[in-house]
Order: structure tokens, then C-alpha cells, then sequence
């Protein structure tokens, strides 16, 4: 704790430790591991939300064909996961010309773990947005059968409006549900500078451990329109959302983060933290105020003196 308040005190990094509501990545190639090494920041993981399969028992009540379409549309590596843990667990086979769209690019090279992966199959948008993804679901609309795999609990609203609109022929696959996680020993013990979020699920699991939580300065960063509008709507203040152009994932979000810290901006908005700031402030101002006072009256005596000078003359 003595370190990480000695560097909370040095202006140009304010962000020294970031909590991340996702489980630790197993490989240590991953860039986040990057990040700490390059910007010197702690970054803490511990999943707000626990996913819990559900069982192809219950899934088949949903009365759903799955090898009838033609394209799967996925919005996150556990929705790839769940897919074929349900495909393994009903004995499906999937066909080798079925069209995969994905969220980002990443969430699409994770394919290559369970399908051989071929670009004429596998597409994803070019800016990691809804509706980069969207414009290109848009050119095969008319020939396609879509699955939007997805949580019980938690799909894009955006991507089912939209393809609602623009009448295309889809079904919602509910293949997981999410459960709020125990997170009251990682946010009690520590003060982080920014806490990341993924899904609803992890702001809900946030209210849940926390009701009464108080930002306090805390910046927070959300993925996806649904997360941004969870956090909103929970009555707290978003300042990143990801993905966006210049924001493709949340890892390119904290790049920029931590690369161009905004040390006036979090000063201002982080009272606790700037209290004593803010306290040193008043006092600079408080020695220019009185010499500035003084300095008027001076002036005003000299312009009385000198027009009884010239009466005299």
C-alpha cells in the first residue's frame, strides 16, 4: 500500500493500479503483462462474473436446429467456448462451410483454437465496433441463416435491433448464463485508480457486492454499448468506452490511457486524491490577492496628490 500511494503522488502517471474484472491471462505473452512492464503499472484480475454453461438438456428446450444455419455471429471468446462445448455435448457436427462473424479480430483468431480457420469464412468489423461487424453482416444478409450466440442474460440489444430492421433471418442462442461473482475482498483491501468493464453482468455483480458504491474519482472503462449504458445508468460517471476507432480493444485503450495521462483532468475530478492539491491552490492565490489590493489604493493617492500640485503652480 506504501508503494502504490507514493506513485498515485506523481502527476504524470495517475493511473498506477488498474483493476481488471476478467480472469488472469494464463499465457505471459499476453500485452496486458506488456503494459505493466512498459508503463510501470499494477494490474490486478479478478472476474466480477462466473459463467456457468447451460446444459444441452436445457438448451434443446429452446428447440433450436443448429446445424440448419449457415452463419454464427459472436461478440466474445466465451461465446465461442460455449458454442461448441454445446455442439461437443449434443454430438453436432459443424459444417466446414459455415460463415463466422465475430466482434473484433481478436475474438476471430480465437476460432483457430476449435474450426481450421480460413478467411473466406471467418470475417469480423474493421474497427472492433457494432456496426463495423454489422456493415459487414449487411453484404451476406440475404443469403445467410444467423445464430447470435449469447448469454441468457445479457445479448447486444443493438445487434438484435438491428437485425430485426433490417429483416434478416436470425435466431438468439442462449448457451450460457452469468452469475455475479465474490469481489468484496479484492475492492475492500485495495484504491484503484481505474476499474475495467466487460459486460452488464459485471456492473450488476458490482451493485450486488457493493450497493452503495461510490466512485469517488475512480475512472471507469466499459466494453460494448450494453456495459457503457449498465454503467451509465447505474448512476456512474463513464469516461472510456471501447471499442471505437481509437480504442479497437480495451488493451489499446489503456495504451492510450497510460500513455497520455490526463493529470489536470484527474486531479479535478478525484477529490480524495486532490485534496491536497486543492488545499494548496487557495494559498498561492491567497498571497496574490493582498498584494494586488495594495497596490490600488497606492495608486489612487498619487492621482489625489498631483492635481493639488498643479492648483499651487
Amino acid at each position: 500500500m506504501s508503494k502504490n500511494g507514493a506513485k498515485q503522488g506523481v502527476n504524470s502517471k495517475p493511473a498506477r493500479k488498474i483493476l481488471i474484472s476478467q480472469p488472469k491471462p494464463e499465457s505471459e505473452r499476453s500485452p496486458y503483462f506488456d503494459l505493466e512492464r512498459k508503463y510501470n503499472v499494477q494490474l490486478v484480475f479478478h472476474p466480477f462474473i462466473v459463467l456457468e454453461g447451460i446444459p444441452a438438456r436445457e438448451f434443446r428446450k429452446q428447440k433450436i436446429d443448429v446445424q440448419q444455419y449457415t452463419a454464427i455471429i459472436f461478440t466474445s471468446r466465451n461465446a465461442i467456448d460455449h458454442f461448441f462445448r454445446m455442439s461437443e455435448e449434443m454430438k453436432l457436427s459443424i459444417a466446414q462451410d459455415t460463415k463466422y462473424f465475430c466482434i473484433t479480430e481478436a475474438v476471430a483468431l480465437y476460432l483457430q483454437k476449435f474450426i481450421l480457420y480460413r478467411k473466406r469464412k471467418v470475417f469480423y468489423g474493421a474497427d472492433g465496433t457494432n456496426k463495423s461487424m454489422l456493415d459487414v453482416i449487411n453484404k451476406h444478409k440475404e443469403a445467410e441463416k444467423f445464430l447470435y450466440v449469447c448469454s441468457e442474460n445479457q445479448q447486444d440489444n443493438e445487434i438484435c435491433g438491428w437485425l430485426k430492421n433490417n429483416h434478416c433471418d436470425f435466431q438468439l442462442a442462449y448457451m450460457y448464463r452469468s452469475i455475479s461473482n465474490d469481489i468484496k475482498p479484492v475492492l475492500q483491501k485495495n484504491d484503484y485508480d481505474m476499474i475495467c468493464l466487460f459486460t452488464p453482468s459485471g456492473v450488476k455483480s458490482l451493485l450486488d457486492n457493493f450497493p452503495d458504491f461510490k466512485q469517488n474519482g475512480t475512472v471507469f472503462t466499459a466494453f460494448g454499448n450494453n456495459t457503457s449504458k449498465a454503467v451509465v445508468d447505474a448512476g456512474f460517471e463513464l469516461q472510456i468506452q471501447v471499442p471505437s476507432p481509437q480504442r479497437p480493444s480495451m488493451v489499446a485503450a489503456l495504451e492510450l490511457f497510460l500513455a497520455n495521462p490526463p493529470a489536470e483532468k484527474s486531479a479535478s475530478k478525484e477529490p480524495g486524491k486532490s485534496s491536497v492539491k486543492s488545499s494548496s491552490r487557495p494559498a498561492g492565490k491567497a498571497i496574490d490577492k493582498p498584494a494586488a489590493k495594495a497596490a490600488k489604493p497606492a495608486a489612487k493617492k498619487i492621482a489625489v496628490k498631483s492635481p493639488v500640485k498643479s492648483v499651487k503652480k
